[in-house]
């Protein structure tokens, strides 16, 4: 027994934190959550049923009042047309006769019955059908019976009392519900009688009657002849699921329609799904209000759990609570040995290592691998901080043979200013200047305060090399860079231009001839800064050219040196590269016998600079 209890307690001491709060969950959360959630839902379900059929049905009798209230609007505008009875007068007169007569009627009854309908949003059109050989069809209101379509519909108003409601009327209807109504005049001649439609879109009659409000139920209107004609929300969510089963579940449901309501919902099922239809019979329209819900949605989303889920759900998380707070002080007695050890590393004792009791061959769980990877880091650490300290005394020494660097640089600077002292006594002004030069050269590449200067000190070492060159060489070098004083100011990567110049000193002169080097800068993007340097030299062979531009673009391991100074223009693009990122770099272009130029690209960051 207490074998297997030692086992338990090794194999729980080397399980994952996990694991050991998956099981405290398990027996506190899982089980009883499983069996009360099945219990509850099973007495809920019915209740859930009985408050969506009354609220369906709720929903349906308001839609049907008002449904028949909108259809009250069109019946009550069809009244007010007729009240003009000047216009159905002229309409069943001569029209073709006098034309002053035809612009009176324009000008006062037709414009009068024109704001009758522009006065009622609902109504899209209204039209009269005239019996009358002398219409004059120049307006969509009035029309020849010859065009009303089917010619035999007056009996059927006839019989139904001289007006009729059609959910999709006869001309153009697939989305227009019409009202006809036969017009009757004293005296009438005509073999057919006067009929007038008024129309009215779906979308403007219908507009929030169909709308998706997030309830369960998909409210159609249904033809109460044809199961194929109806209008409903096409962006709802209901049809979007059903898809091509919706055809079928509303043929099922038309099936069902009876004119007299029934008690109960219709219930009918397509594939693997059950759905309720409530429903009532529109007589005027001879059309059917109805909603339909799928029995697996409804039951998706019960509105009387929440009290007693959180009530539940509270209780549950209590207990778990007290256990894992009792788990929870037993681990945290082992994190403390790591608290402990920090503090001492914290205070400069690097060798406080934490006693895991690991065996050899054991891993522990997760705040044993904490441990033993602390231990790992102390061990690191101190081997870093060896580095580190070897590392300062290697930079120790740069520094020293720096300074002895700087003192013969001193003594050589000191040389050269008495040699130019001399030069001037004696009257020789061009040594002179060449030893000044020479000396700002020399000062310029021995002195590296940092790995950037300003735009301009480049530039000024770039004159004096120039100068010097011209001196040495009695060449006829030409230098142009006038650029504005607040972008010399700007910071680039020391030496970057100087090996450029250089390249166009010594190959971009014809032999015994002269070049002209000019540099400019512009923005680019309001991000990019680029300083062409231009020479218009002999220009770069086009095979050497394909060979610089793909060791910039990194797709050749060729080197490239083009410079005696030892700086190669690979060695620049590669110290860009690595100063600012890879949008940044050179960037070579030339025509043999005509130019080359150098851009480099440099990140633009100052934002008070603009306007050139």
């Amino acid at each position: 027994m207490k074998a297997t209890l030692t086992t338990a307690r090794r194999l729980y001491r080397n399980s994952r934190i996990s694991q050991k709060l998956f099981l405290a969950f398990s027996l506190m959360i899982a089980i009883p959550a499983i069996v009360v959630s099945f219990l509850f839902i099973r007495t809920q379900e019915s209740q859930l049923y009985k408050e969506a059929m009354a609220e369906g049905s709720n929903h349906v009798a308001r839609l049907n009042e008002r449904l028949r209230s909108r259809m009250d609007i069109l019946e009550n505008a069809s009244a007010t047309a007729l009240t003009q009875k000047a216009f159905v007068d002229f309409i069943h007169s001569n029209m073709r006769g006098e034309g002053l007569r035809l612009v009176k009627f324009k000008q006062n009854q037709y414009e009068q019955m024109h704001n009758i309908i522009q006065s009622h949003e609902m109504i899209s059109s209204l039209s009269f059908y005239v019996d009358n050989p002398e219409v004059y069809e120049i307006w969509p209101e009035i029309y020849h019976y010859s065009k009303f379509r089917p010619q035999d519909y007056w009996m059927t108003l006839r019989d139904e009392g001289g007006a009729a409601f059609s959910l999709f009327s006869f001309r153009d209807g697939s989305d227009t519900l019409s009202y006809y109504r036969l017009v009757r005049l004293q005296g009438q001649q005509q073999k057919l009688p006067t009929i007038m439609e008024i129309r009215a879109r779906h979308s403007v009659f219908f507009s929030d009657l169909l709308e998706d409000s997030g309830r369960d139920f998909f409210t159609v209107i249904m033809d109460g002849s044809d199961a194929s004609r109806n209008v409903y929300l096409p962006g709802h969510e209901f049809p979007q699921k059903a898809g091509e089963k919706l055809d079928d579940i509303l043929t099922g449901v038309h099936e069902q329609l009876e004119v007299l309501e029934q008690k109960t919902p219709i219930k009918i099922h397509s594939g693997d799904q059950t759905y309720y239809a409530l429903y009532r019979y529109i007589a005027p329209l001879n059309a059917y209000v109805v909603d339909i819900a799928s029995r697996q949605v409804m039951m998706q989303g019960p509105r009387n759990w929440y009290l007693i889920v959180i009530t539940v759900t509270s209780c549950v998380l209590l207990l778990m609570l007290l256990l894992v707070s009792r788990m929870t002080r037993r681990i945290f007695r082992r994190l403390e040995k790591v608290l402990v050890s920090m503090r001492k590393v914290r205070r400069g004792q690097l060798d406080a290592k934490i006693d895991t009791g690991l065996r050899e061959n054991e891993t522990g769980d997760e705040i044993d691998y904490v441990a033993v990877s602390y231990n790992n880091m102390l061990d690191e650490i101190q081997r870093l901080m060896t580095q580190v300290v070897d590392k300062q005394l290697i930079a120790k020494n740069a520094q020293l043979h720096s300074l002895h660097s700087q003192i013969n640089s001193h003594f050589l600077y000191n040389a050269l200013e008495s040699i130019r002292m001399r030069a001037e006594v004696e009257q020789q002004p061009a040594i002179a200047g060449a030893l000044v030069s020479l000396g700002s050269l020399l000062r310029y590449s021995m002195m590296w305060r940092s790995d950037t200067v300003t735009l301009g000190e480049e530039l000024a070492n770039i004159q004096s090399y120039i100068r010097f060159i011209n001196f040495m060489e009695g060449g006829n070098i030409e230098l142009a860079a006038d650029l504005p004083p607040e972008v010399q100011r700007y910071n680039i990567p020391k030496m970057c231009m100087q090996p450029i110049v250089e390249n166009a000193v010594h190959h971009a002169a014809p032999s015994g001839g002269s070049v002209h080097i000019g540099i400019s800068v512009r923005v680019e993007k309001d991000s990019l800064l680029l300083i062409e340097i231009r020479d218009n030299g002999t220009g770069v062979d086009p095979l050497m050219l394909d060979s610089l531009q793909s060791v910039l673009l990194g797709h050749s391991d060729t080197p490239i040196i083009s410079s005696n100074s030892g700086l190669g223009l690979e060695n620049v693009h590669k110290r860009l590269q690595l100063h600012y990122g890879s949008d940044s770099g050179l960037w070579i272009d030339s025509i043999q016998g005509a130019y080359t130029s150098v851009t480099i690209r440099l990140p633009w960051e100052n934002v008070n600079l603009g306007g050139w």
